[in-house]
């Protein structure tokens, strides 16, 4: 058998420049593992499973009647906590190198997140789990990379709005890899977050009706979280997989430790990369691994008591919050029409997730 080509990701700490360059191999090894992953879930109706909606800690509790409403306060603290990560990481971090900036966060995190694992019942796991943090860690990290360098280049208002493109990215991959149909809110859904990323730019519609677009091509931060999105968009799905596969909390906790050692390796690699830097700021640092943390646990508390599809709509008013602390923390300008467009394109998210 001819050996693929191995995927080789370029990274430049020192100019701050991130180049990330594929080849063929590392595009037909995530559509080989898609599918793999959608044919090994067919194929496995023999076999006994987790429920798709476990108990918060054991995985076995069914949701009863009058506590529906539960997972919504969870998951508004997913989207806060979310949001105000990014805030210290632009702003106590910000003069480290993308790696660096998420190393720190994640590094502070690590001592809660293994605590946490030791308190909670590990649920059986097989091969499938194990595969699943295999494909999908290497892909969590160029979304890391992408995802630091945004918020660290560019406004968090022209930033974070990009994540709404995950759901839409969700739906087209769905449609041209495995052939699913678009419903019509699946593409009421689409031109609302599509529209709402033209609003974020409005006020360059002057000059000519296409600079909206051209401008999220010159802001680099918008157009590297538009990366992100699309790689989100699988991770989502490989992360969908390994929780039925385990549990909410367990993998969220594990994938997080393992995604953490897996980012440390590459410390040697980075230029410019110091353990000092790391170091340098502490309390931020600690603040800033505890809201990672409740991040976490709120996600996965709240994905294990609704379907995820309601919890992801409600977690994407993180972009709303990150237009909000662009004005209030970073006075960022134009906040009018980014809150406009942001609030289009929670709308967009809102439609898929609910209707769609």
């Amino acid at each position: 058998m001819v050996s693929q080509p191995l995927p080789v990701v370029v990274l430049s700490a020192d100019s701050g420049h991130i180049s990330l360059v594929y080849s063929v191999g590392l595009i037909r090894r995530i559509l080989i593992s898609f599918q793999f992953f959608v044919v090994h879930t067919n194929r496995s109706s023999d076999r006994r499973r987790q429920p798709w909606f476990p108990d918060a800690f054991s995985g076995n509790m069914q949701v009863e009647e009058g506590i529906h409403m539960l997972w919504f306060f969870p998951a508004l603290c997913a989207a806060l906590t979310q949001s105000l990560n990014d805030v210290i990481s632009k702003r106590y971090f910000s003069e480290f190198t993308a790696y660096e900036m998420g190393l720190i966060r994640l590094i502070y995190a690590f001592p809660y997140l293994v605590t946490g694992l030791l308190v909670i019942p590990w649920p059986p796991l097989d091969r499938t789990f194990w595969l699943c943090l295999a494909v999908g860690l290497p892909l969590e990290f160029i979304a890391f990379l992408c995802y630091m360098r945004a918020i660290k280049v560019s406004p968090l208002s022209l930033t974070l709005p990009f994540l709404a493109f995950t759901p839409a990215f969700v739906i087209l991959t769905g449609f041209f890899i495995l052939n699913e149909r678009l419903n019509r809110y699946g593409i009421t859904g689409v031109a609302l977050i599509v529209a709402g990323s033209y609003v974020l730019n409005f006020s360059s519609a002057r000059q000519h009706w296409q600079s909206p677009f051209r401008a999220l091509l010159r802001e680099q931060g918008s157009w590297l979280m538009l990366l992100t999105a699309l790689v989100y968009s699988i991770t989502a799905t490989i992360g969908k997989l390994a929780i039925r596969h385990s549990s909410p909390q367990f993998f969220g906790m594990v994938y997080f430790i393992f995604f953490t050692m897996f980012v440390s390796m590459f410390f040697p690699l980075i230029p410019g990369a110091k353990i000092s830097n790391i170091l340098r700021k502490p309390l931020p640092g600690i603040a800033g691994g505890l809201v990672l943390t409740t991040m976490i646990f709120s996600h996965t508390y709240a994905i294990s008591l609704v379907e995820a599809a309601y919890m992801i709509s409600v977690k994407r008013c993180s972009l709303l919050f990150g237009v909000l602390f662009g004005a209030v923390v970073f006075k960022e300008e134009k906040i009018k029409e980014r809150l406009v467009g942001a609030l289009i394109m929670i709308c967009g998210v809102l439609v898929i997730g609910i209707l769609g």
